[in-house]
């Protein structure tokens, strides 16, 4: 095993696959040709002596070899980044935290920790992206955040079955709520019966699950309009498109014309709001962010 010849590039190129899960989408954040991701990943198995990455068809896992690989990969190239800033006479690394989180949280839940952490914390940058859950698993994995916020349903597994585990805590623990036009005959009541929601027309997530409709229905439900974004969806509700479910933490971001109302009647759908991480003690700046998302989750009104 012999890592002497190994550019920084396929580094690069390395961690990049680890955290988009295939060889395209690395490529298109890279601006390579796929051709050339392949060689860089080639490059680098070559001097580990072993394979590092699974080709599965639905994208690419780490191999035992491979995650040992990519924590060594991260830390060189962190390392690498951090000594850049200082040359360039920029805030170094040791004062900013690196954050992930799943889209609703950026409406109630990310601008409070923010708002929290420029009290306590004035100096900390934060810099934040939104992704999918296994997208922010994975960006843990390849070390290119500290911190993901992510949204957890029942049965509530973990985020993968990587080792080590993914250390989670919950942050919050919130019922499903239902959102609805203003004027919809639902909205004269705070809850509604499950039996009720038959019939209805749903603004529903373009996943497989058809996140956005109530859980457990028995029936085929009618999907009005297929929408990704959040906040897309209330606003359609808004404008009488439909109705949608949504996290009871997010009834005070609903725009205007929209009411949100519990649903009585079958199990009870909880959503979690998880913190995750890799094991291991954070930073000093992690560990600020950290406790100021829990103090922002306790801010968050109760459903």
């Amino acid at each position: 095993m012999d890592f002497s010849d190994v550019s920084l590039v396929a580094l690069r190129v390395f961690r990049e696959v680890a955290e988009r899960g295939t060889f395209t989408a690395a490529a298109t954040a890279l601006g390579y040709t796929q051709s050339a991701v392949s060689r860089q990943i080639a490059s680098i198995e070559r001097a580990a002596g072993t394979q590092l990455l699974e080709r599965r068809r639905e994208g690419v896992q780490l191999t035992p070899a491979g995650q040992l690989v990519l924590r060594s990969a991260a830390e060189v190239l962190d390392q690498i980044d951090t000594t850049a800033r200082e040359l360039a006479g920029l805030p170094v690394e040791g004062g900013t935290v690196r954050l992930g989180w799943f889209p609703s949280a950026g409406a109630v839940l990310l601008p409070l920790a923010i708002t929290g952490l420029r009290r306590s914390h004035p100096g900390l940058t934060v810099v934040s992206r939104e992704g999918t859950t296994p997208a922010l698993v994975r960006s843990l994995r390849a070390g290119t955040i500290e911190l993901a916020v992510l949204a957890a349903a029942p049965p509530f597994r973990p985020p993968d079955s990587e080792t080590p585990a993914i250390k989670v805590e919950t942050l919050a623990e919130r019922p499903l709520r239902l959102a609805v036009p203003a004027n919809h005959p639902f909205a004269a009541a705070s809850t509604v019966d499950v039996s009720e929601l038959r019939g209805q027309r749903w603004i529903a997530s373009p996943s497989a699950d058809l996140m956005g409709v109530w859980p457990g229905l028995d029936e085929r439900p009618e999907i009005s309009h297929t929408v990704r974004d959040w906040l897309a969806k209330l606003h359609l509700v808004a404008a009488g498109a439909g109705i949608t479910t949504v996290s009871a933490s997010l009834a005070a971001a609903a725009p205007p014309g929209v009411r949100v109302i519990a649903v009585r009647g079958g199990p009870r759908e909880l959503r979690r709001v998880i913190l995750a991480r890799l094991p291991g003690r954070l930073s000093e700046p992690a560990a600020a962010v950290a406790e100021a998302l829990r103090a922002a989750a306790r801010e968050m009104a109760p459903g």
